[in-house]
């Protein structure tokens, strides 16, 4: 597998290019992400930054590196694939425990992760947590979330945080995101 995918915002300007590729019994992608809001002369936000991580072969995340390069900010994340994760120095990170996957916010990449990973064949779905990456600070936190197979290549994302935010999101066969209506359209 080698595969560089094109990612546009619904709103605002920005593009994502990512490179997704195998290599043993490894996946990696690593990807860049220009973007900003629609309303920047109101002072919206802009941002560039660069991920890179490293799944295992049954798509459980065992290293995410994200490099806000607007913001002069860095983190490094590691995890054992069974839910739990350190930070680069090794210093435990016990509010993500059970989280398998990565949830970061300027990519429809890391909706690939849980769907790849659960196999929900349509009708079912999986409540997760994710390890939740937002900008502009990086901080990770927990995040409760619901996956529904709603058919072949169709899912619903919900998120449990209360917000009450479902999308219903179609994948191509590799269940990489084509479109997640209302924030990201495949391109190219």
């Amino acid at each position: 597998m080698d595969r560089h995918v094109r990612w546009a915002p619904a709103d605002g300007i920005g593009l994502e290019h990512l490179r997704l590729h195998r290599s043993g019994a490894w996946i990696q992608a690593d990807s860049v992400v220009i973007g900003g809001d629609a309303d920047h002369e109101s002072g919206g936000v802009e941002w560039a930054l660069s991920y890179a991580m490293v799944m295992d072969s049954e798509w459980r995340v065992r290293s995410v590196a994200v490099t806000d390069h607007a913001g002069d900010r860095r983190l490094r994340l590691l995890a054992d694939g069974g839910g739990a994760w350190t930070t680069g120095d090794g210093t435990p990170l016990p509010q993500l425990d059970g989280c398998i996957d990565v949830d970061l916010v300027a990519t429809p990449f890391t909706n690939t992760l849980p769907i790849r990973r659960l196999g929900l064949q349509p009708g079912e779905s999986a409540e997760i947590r994710v390890a939740y990456l937002a900008l502009p600070d990086l901080a990770p936190f927990a995040a409760p979330q619901r996956y529904t197979a709603l058919a072949l290549r169709r899912w619903r994302f919900e998120s449990l945080d209360g917000s009450g935010f479902t999308a219903e999101i179609s994948t191509d066969a590799n269940e990489l995101v084509l479109d997640y209506p209302g924030l990201y359209r495949r391109v190219g």
